[in-house]
């Protein structure tokens, strides 16, 4: 009887763990929540478009033509900021533009749009409607909009519709590749949600396969600069060091040679060229450190030859994000800028989260506005 009792327990106990741990991960798995549109060109010249509701509903419809006014809705992960969006002819933008009376600059978006909006509207970047607002003046926007957030896709539409309005003003937006732009595009999905990747997996695609050359997106990203300047200020991701400065290369060439290789593999980009190898490298400018860390490992660079990659540019100051600190933070003198933050946290601490250059003056700005001016050696 005893041994019927213990045998009985065991089974039991046998059982729970499983429970257990198959309930873990059924909490774990993110569900759907509003995604896209992602708009597909299909090979025999129809257009795919899918996107998710707010039910974690994908829709996903296949158009012969697009009506002539064809515009796409697109809201947050939860249904809110909704705007419309029409498709425009995709160039590559300038590589150099003159200073305008205003520049706004802001870096790093990694899909929260409920930061970027607040962050544009509180500083009537756009208005109530999210729509430019921002007249003849210029945008910046310094790259990593892929990974960390739910509004992926979202953002880049919005930075793709705020283009064209800015156009139309006499105006610009400028949105620089990223180092989670190349991360994404060649499948290193390390940093992303897991929802994207389970869209990915009902529709029978990789998620880069939503964002690839053949998509309105893609086409968008594989023409976006890696360096640029407004002004005598020069803007690049993460940093310039020595290493690219021997390697003696204009803007124009970077930025080519960044798009050729956009949509390719790890592998295939070291295999492409030795530069294309260099420049998406640990000391290429996505991921260059230099400029704002002092550790060894970072490969520093001395001020002399910060001074000679200025001078090449023609640069006052070289503006950069993807390092993260606690605010907009100054080195080398007020000569560089970083101007990535932790968006989410420094929006509830009320803290800076963007620059905005006026009349030649650098400014700190928050979700309200601006908060202090920068340096005043700038």
């Amino acid at each position: 009887m005893r041994n019927t009792k213990f045998y009985t327990l065991l089974l039991i106990l046998s059982l729970l763990p499983t429970t257990f741990v198959a309930g873990q991960e059924e909490k774990k798995k993110e569900e759907l929540t509003a995604d896209g549109p992602y708009l597909l060109y299909q090979p025999d010249g129809k257009t795919r478009i899918i996107s998710v509701n707010t039910q974690g509903q994908i829709s996903d419809t296949t158009y012969t033509a697009l009506p002539e006014d064809f515009s796409m809705h697109v809201t947050d992960h939860k249904g809110r900021f909704g705007f419309d969006v029409k498709l425009h002819p995709v160039k590559r933008p300038e590589w150099s533009y003159p200073q305008t009376d205003k520049v706004f600059v802001m870096s790093d978006p990694h899909g929260r749009l409920d930061c970027v909006i607040s962050l544009l509207q509180g500083n009537n970047i756009i208005d109530e409607n999210y729509r430019w607002n921002f007249g003849n003046n210029h945008l910046m926007v310094i790259g990593d909009i892929f990974d960390r957030g739910y509004d992926v896709p979202q953002i880049f539409w919005l930075f793709y519709k705020l283009e064209e309005e800015a156009a139309q003003a006499g105006g610009q937006v400028s949105f620089l590749l990223g180092n989670h732009e190349p991360l994404v595009t060649a499948n290193d999905l390390r940093y992303t949600k897991d929802k994207y990747k389970q869209l990915a997996e009902k529709l029978g695609m990789t998620y880069p396969e939503l964002f690839g050359p053949d998509t309105e997106l893609g086409k968008w990203l594989g023409t976006r600069n890696t360096m640029q300047t407004i002004g005598h200020d020069l803007y690049v991701h993460a940093g310039l060091g020595k290493d690219f400065y021997d390697h003696n290369l204009d803007i124009p060439t970077v930025n080519e040679e960044m798009s050729r290789a956009l949509f390719m593999s790890k592998a295939e980009r070291k295999a492409l060229s030795p530069l294309t190898a260099f420049l998406y490298g640990n000391d290429g400018p996505i991921w260059y450190r230099g400029l704002v860390r002092s550790e060894e490992k970072y490969h520093p660079v001395s001020s002399d030859s910060l001074q000679m990659i200025m001078d090449r540019y023609g640069a006052q100051h070289i503006i950069v994000g993807h390092t993260i600190f606690d605010d907009i933070s100054t080195f080398y003198d007020g000569k560089v800028i970083d101007v990535n933050v932790d968006n989410k946290k420094n929006r509830e601490e009320k803290k800076g989260r963007a620059m905005l250059i006026e009349n030649g003056i650098y400014y700190v700005v928050g979700d309200e506005g601006i908060q202090r001016q920068l340096n005043s050696g700038l």
